[in-house]
């Protein structure tokens, strides 16, 4: 019963995922072909329709599993090589046991053993496949021995260094009474079904999607150090780990049946690459912005829009929301080689791609915060070229905020996050229809800021008219000429007359310059005004307007040109806007607007941080992501921040780039103020935080300024209220 029920689950998450979109970028994905072939080794194996890792399910019964057996290099130069380094071997003993939070070896569950064709340990469990951390999987080779647990979602058990991890990370940190916790929900102990029994088959295979390459000397210890010191990583599993103690009462659903948010998207990149032999090695800034994207067929033109979709159904009364996004974006990338020589390569050098997560389940936590592991599926660009290039993500913990639904038949008007996901490109070449894995031609280390606002047909940007707003941004500009980089963050006030944005901005530039200097300027001031549209958007249905925006400068872009400054979207009570800065005058970037209030400033409160930084120094370039942070409301008048950031550092004459490191730094007292309006700041020596509040009082959306030894930092964070 437990497997039939996980099975129907996981189904029908697949069939709602791109309903409800319309002609957006989730129904663009529910269409693409799948073409992942399940018994292929991803060492050669790469396709869009998979998110990096494959599943030799082939020929099992309903209650099997596959065992496979993957070692590091140093335990032996024998067995397939798979991608990671890591080598596939048959296991000289398997052994299948109930554990505890203090991994001791209890009872033996029910099962059978079998032998495949190929070799591989086969495992039947009799009463159904577990679904909890309690049934673990031990394989041995030589002298050499690892763990995995049996909840694995796609039921080919690897047993390697990724899962040894997890077994010893997550079970060794429970106290007895979380782990009889998580049983209880597993098991059903309270009557009432519980939607995170189901964390523990999504972390056992997602562990399995992240690109991170073991070195080929490294035994299982040393494999196991690299899993710990990579930042992203090891934070994904702690977080799970602390999403799975959740009990049912926290499997909450969204309002209405289903919901549909324009995505405003900015990623920031930090990366080395090796795409061209005269640059291999050089370091590589990189930004991402979210972009329409146009399909032409037999039947025409239609557009694919930035979204996500949310839908809510009962499944054997358990609360179920589940989320899918995909999001076309551009890219342009600056190249920092030794010697200060710089290179752009914009967004005409990549094809346009698509940012898109495997659809599957979340849990809404007391309404306000939608929590998930994320997996994301790899793309391809240059099919049929002489350049094909395979993109990897991998996965995330989704700790977003949710707003309060205005009543029972509306979603959230707004979900809002910020993460961080490594990734690659890596050469492919063709192979009758297989695409083949060669070398690594980038590494990729992304934060990503994500703004998903709920979509209304009949929109009507007069609903702007006459109202006043808080406004922040966040840009930035490459260039092969005497500044190469500008960085350039700014905070100002919108009054909105008409299709007029009469505004006041004061912005802060940070540049580095072609001899690799480092300067800043903060007196920049911008009172010009600007122009704000409607952009109807073309759906199966016809043109209709659902939220989307255009940002000119002075006449109005129509509905299918690209707009001066950018392209966003508004909630349907026109509280908050956002914008992707695309090419304008600010760079390249993201642009927030939320109504100004009269309401005080939140005099309590814990709140989650999320954003991004960019540090610029003379000999280095480094890329801060604050991955849930926490900022606590101690006082009207006083906070306090507990940083916890992912962070990648380029040292330009080495040519190195740095795995992100995860940073747990000392609480900093802030200093907290307001000047009306919900303008707020918070100060701490060099570290000011300035921006607004929404008149909700959950919400800050702030600029970063810091300066730190010779590094000068910039950025831009949200502040988006716990329970």
């Amino acid at each position: 019963m437990r497997f039939t029920l996980g099975l129907l689950l996981s189904s029908t998450l697949l069939l709602t995922a791109g309903c409800g979109g319309g002609d957006d970028a989730i129904e663009g994905a529910a269409s693409q072909p799948n073409d992942f072939a399940g018994n292929k080794n991803p060492v050669d194996d790469f396709s869009s329709g998979s998110t990096g890792d494959s599943a030799n399910t082939g020929g099992l019964a309903s209650n099997e599993v596959r065992v496979t057996m993957e070692v590091p290099g140093d335990v032996t130069s024998e067995g397939e090589p798979t991608r990671r380094n890591l080598r596939i071997v048959q296991p000289d003993r398997v052994s299948v046991y109930y554990t505890n939070q203090a991994l001791s070896v209890l009872d033996e569950p029910a099962i059978s053993t079998r032998t495949d064709s190929d070799g591989f340990t086969i495992i039947e469990f009799t009463n159904g496949l577990p679904l909890g951390p309690d049934v673990i999987i031990d394989a041995s080779y030589g002298n050499t021995s690892m763990r995995a647990l049996a909840a694995d979602a796609d039921r080919d058990v690897k047993v390697n260094p990724f899962s040894e991890y997890l077994v010893r990370n997550t079970l060794s940190s429970y106290t007895a009474g979380e782990f009889q916790s998580i049983m209880d929900c597993v098991e059903d102990a309270g009557g009432e079904l519980c939607l995170n029994k189901y964390v523990w088959s999504t972390l056992a295979d997602q562990v399995h999607d992240f690109e991170i390459d073991i070195p080929s000397n490294a035994g299982l210890g040393g494999a196991l150090d690299v899993l710990e010191n990579r930042g992203d990583f090891a934070r994904y599993v702690s977080a799970m780990a602390g999403y799975a103690v959740l009990d049912e009462t926290s499997s909450g659903k969204i309002s209405a049946s289903s919901a549909d948010y324009n995505s405003v998207f900015l990623g920031i990149e930090l990366g080395q690459t090796f795409l061209e032999s005269t640059l291999s090695g050089a370091g590589q800034w990189g930004v991402r912005t979210a972009q329409e994207e146009v399909l032409t067929d037999e039947n025409g033109i239609g557009y694919i829009y930035p979204a996500l979709t949310l839908t809510s159904f009962d499944a054997f009364n358990i609360r179920v929301t589940s989320l899918a996004n995909d999001i076309p974006y551009d890219r342009e990338t600056l190249i920092h080689q030794i010697g200060n020589d710089f290179f752009v390569r914009g967004s005409e050098q990549w094809e346009r791609n698509t940012h898109a997560s495997s659809p599957g389940a979340a849990t809404l936590l007391e309404d306000t915060r939608l929590l998930a592991g994320r997996a994301l599926f790899q793309s391809i660009t240059g099919r049929g070229s002489s350049k094909i290039i395979g993109w990897t993500r991998n996965p995330y913990y989704l700790n977003a905020f949710a707003s309060t639904p205005v009543d029972e038949t509306t979603g959230p008007d707004r979900v809002i996050s910020g993460y961080f996901s490594a990734g690659k490109a890596i050469e492919l070449e063709a192979d009758g229809d297989s695409l083949l894995r060669l070398g690594t031609l980038e590494d990729q280390y992304l934060s990503v800021l994500e703004i998903n606002l709920l979509r209304k047909e009949g929109f009507d940007a007069d609903t702007l008219n006459g109202r006043q707003y808080n406004m922040l941004y966040l840009g930035t500009r490459f260039s092969d000429e005497t500044t190469p980089l500008a960085i350039e963050a700014g905070v100002g006030q919108w009054q909105i007359n008409g299709d007029t944005v009469s505004q006041s901005q004061s912005f802060t530039t940070i540049q580095r310059g072609n001899s690799g200097t480092v300067t800043t300027d903060p007196t920049g001031t911008r009172t010009e005004s600007w122009t704000l549209s409607n952009r109807t958007s073309r759906l199966s249905k016809g043109d209709v307007d659902i939220g989307r925006l255009n940002l000119d400068i002075s006449i109005a872009s129509g509905d299918f040109q690209q707009p001066d400054i950018g392209i966003g979207a508004s909630t349907p009570d026109g509280s908050l806007m956002a914008f992707n800065l695309d090419d304008s005058p600010l760079g390249d970037g993201i642009l927030i607007a939320a109504e100004q209030t009269s309401n005080n400033v939140p005099a309590t409160g814990q709140f989650r941080l999320q954003g991004v930084a960019l540090g610029l120094a003379p000999g280095t370039n480094r890329l801060r992501h604050f991955d849930n942070a926490l900022l606590t409301i101690d006082s009207s008048s006083a906070a306090t921040l507990s940083p916890v950031t992912l962070t990648s550092t380029h040292t330009v004459d080495n040519e190195t780039v740095t795995k992100p490191a995860l940073e747990n730094l000392p609480d900093i007292a802030l200093t907290y103020s307001q000047s009306g309006d919900g303008q707020v700041q918070f100060s701490a020596g060099n570290l000011v935080l300035e921006g607004f509040h929404t008149a909700s009082q959950d919400q800050f959306y702030l600029r970063l300024r810091a300066t730190e030894g010779n590094e000068e930092q910039t950025g831009l964070v949200i502040a988006t209220r716990l329970p």
